[in-house]
């Protein structure tokens, strides 16, 4: 993996948003099967990226906690983003990275609009498997190396899945360009590595971020 100098991305992922573990989750393809089916198809464009649970689609829309309870799309659209992100059970290891960087799920937590990929925890895994255990072993026990990688997990606006498309390619915090291809009721996202991204669940609102949990975790070219 290509490392950007520690102390530049840690400053500006935390400026700009100022201003492990093993999977339950459901594979890729699958909705939870106990759980009601979600929408399977994005809603009109909204405002400034914001979008709310009805728009939220993808296979694994059904494996957030349902109704009213914790973590559901209805109770996270209230909530700041690291805090959305806490109580939703296909997101555990990516939310031990951020709590990984000192202050990080508050400075997220503060922000007005950015757009945030966050990978299902399987990804973890397949990036494990892809980097090999010890270099993962070791960016996931650095604060840098893991602000390094959250950076380009992050865009300093809100974009809903049709402003996405649109725009065919988008730029991170880190300054990675990542290409976004597919359709707006099924968008992919290529990083520098090669490897395409889809999105598990997308369009999922919280109060100051719109989220798309995608399998594969975005990593710079090598």
């Amino acid at each position: 993996m290509v490392r950007r100098a520690p102390a530049v991305v840690v400053l500006a992922l935390v400026a700009v948003l100022g201003g492990c573990s093993t999977s339950s989750a459901p594979p890729p393809d699958a909705p939870a099967s106990s759980a009601p089916a979600a929408p399977t198809s994005a809603a009109p464009p909204a405002s400034n990226g914001v979008t709310t649970p009805a728009a939220a689609f993808g296979p694994s829309c059904g494996a957030f906690p349902q109704g009213d309870a914790a973590g559901s799309l209805t109770a996270i659209e209230r909530q700041p983003v690291a805090q959305a992100a806490a109580g939703n059970p296909l997101l555990t290891t990516f939310m031990t990275a951020v709590s990984a960087v000192p202050a990080l799920a508050d400075t997220m937590n503060q922000q007005r609009g950015v757009t945030v990929f966050a990978p299902y925890n399987g990804a973890f895994d397949d990036a494990r498997r892809t980097v090999g255990e010890p270099a993962f072993t070791t960016m996931l026990s650095d604060p840098s190396e893991v602000a390094d990688l959250l950076s380009d997990h992050v865009l300093g606006r809100r974009l809903d899945a049709r402003a996405l498309v649109a725009a065919g390619t988008v730029t991170t915090l880190g300054g990675e360009e990542l290409t976004v291809g597919g359709t707006a009721e099924s968008p992919t996202l290529t990083s520098g590595d090669g490897v395409e991204a889809r999105v598990l669940c997308g369009d999922v609102p919280t109060l100051n971020a719109t989220v798309f949990v995608i399998d594969k975790v975005l990593l710079p070219k090598t």
